[in-house]
């Protein structure tokens, strides 16, 4: 195994993220007071909230949380779910546990770094891009011809982080099928499922389509609960689950007590949740919208087909970085250029950056790039 690169994004996080006023390029949904959340429980999750005591906690993750879990999926039952702190560990195990020498993996790009960089430090890894003149739509039939007789894993990860791109759900099936009749294990980054502009345009889980696939989701993005660092793997494959708890016995072992029962409540009211969190993303595509509206010699913007991110084109003389730069420096105002999104696999637009949605105090952030932006004009 390669060392690990710096984790670009987390390093520019840790600069700006809790200095800067104005934040942004969070990717997560405004979170919820715990008085709010705890509102949300039923008399079952409240009691145990109040009895709860400070032990170790099970490996796989709380029975009632997996069940809970379980719940969301057609054809995954809690013995599928496999609980981490968090999708990054999820993201990592899952690599460290399906690639090693001698292996090939298929990423979609661009994606969150991780997705990327561990497979690259065990294994080949071919990169296939979302198109960026074509509305960042995905080939399929280039994911499945990328596919050698080594390949063990293909991730994707719609809606796509940082673009808000989703593909069509006939699309999305013949990926997994594809890669099942391969014999290629689909790792589907779903963490932001539930934030379509378009209900219809939801696709279906990984793990409900095929015995193979593994669908990995948190609680951070989509119900807008970071603080809780609980994620999880579904996948109907127990042998290929066993290995992955295992593995999870070098990392953190198992999760938070605390962290679980809140994530159960979550999860069991996530349409309560999710409609909350739509309605912050909808009000603030109405707000971005004038927003870009009024500077268009600079930006060129379409709202995601989901998720909280979108990837808009910086058109400016003096490129982005040095425009992002200048922003944060001189206003406090913090956005992702991209160059936290660069490839060693593909080339990503250079002209980009990513702005967050779900904030709902973007309003007051607007403003004062407004301002930055007419002083600088």
């Amino acid at each position: 195994m390669t060392a690990l690169p710096d984790f670009r994004i987390e390093a520019y996080f840790s600069r700006w993220e809790f200095t800067a006023a104005h934040n942004l390029a969070a990717s997560d949904v405004q979170s919820m007071p715990m008085a709010d959340l705890l509102a949300l429980a039923d008399d079952d999750d409240r009691k145990s909230w109040r009895t709860l005591t400070l032990g170790y906690t099970e490996t796989y993750g709380d029975p009632l949380l997996r069940e809970a879990i379980a719940g969301m999926y057609s054809t995954v039952d809690s013995a599928a779910v496999l609980c981490f702190s968090g999708a990054e560990e999820g993201v990592y195990l899952a690599m460290q546990t399906l690639l090693g020498p001698g292996d090939h993996a298929v990423v979609v790009t661009p994606s969150y770094q991780s997705a990327e960089t561990v497979p690259l430090s065990r294994a080949d890894v071919t990169g296939v891009p979302l198109d960026a003149d074509d509305d960042w739509s995905l080939d399929v039939d280039a994911v499945l011809a990328a596919i050698r007789p080594a390949t063990r894993v293909v991730y994707v990860n719609f809606p796509n982080n940082p673009t808000g791109k989703v593909i069509d759900v006939a699309d999305f099936e013949r990926l997994v099928r594809g890669c099942d009749e391969r014999g290629v294990r689909l790792f589907s980054d779903e963490v932001y499922r539930g934030l379509e502009s378009d209900p219809a345009r939801t696709l279906p889980q990984a793990a409900d389509l095929s015995e193979r696939a593994l669908s990995l989701n948190v609680t951070s993005k989509s119900l807008g609960l970071p603080g809780l660092r609980l994620g999880w793997i579904a996948c109907r494959d127990r042998d290929l689950l066993s290995r992955l708890e295992r593995a999870k016995h070098y990392t953190t072992i198992c999760n938070a007590a605390p962290s679980e029962v809140l994530a159960r409540i979550a999860v069991k009211a996530r349409e309560t949740i999710l409609r909350r969190n739509r309605a912050i993303i909808a009000d603030n595509i109405a707000l971005f919208g004038e927003f870009f509206a009024e500077f268009p010699d600079l930006f060129q913007w379409s709202p995601p087909d989901g998720g909280s991110v979108i990837f808009p084109r910086y058109l400016g003389a003096d490129g982005v970085e040095d425009f992002c730069r200048a922003l944060v420096e001189e206003a406090s105002v913090l956005l992702l250029p991209a160059s936290i999104f660069a490839s060693d696999l593909n080339p990503v637009p250079t002209d980009r950056f990513r702005i967050g949605l779900g904030r709902t105090d973007s309003a007051a952030g607007l403003e004062v790039f407004a301002s930055w932006l007419r002083k600088h004009g």
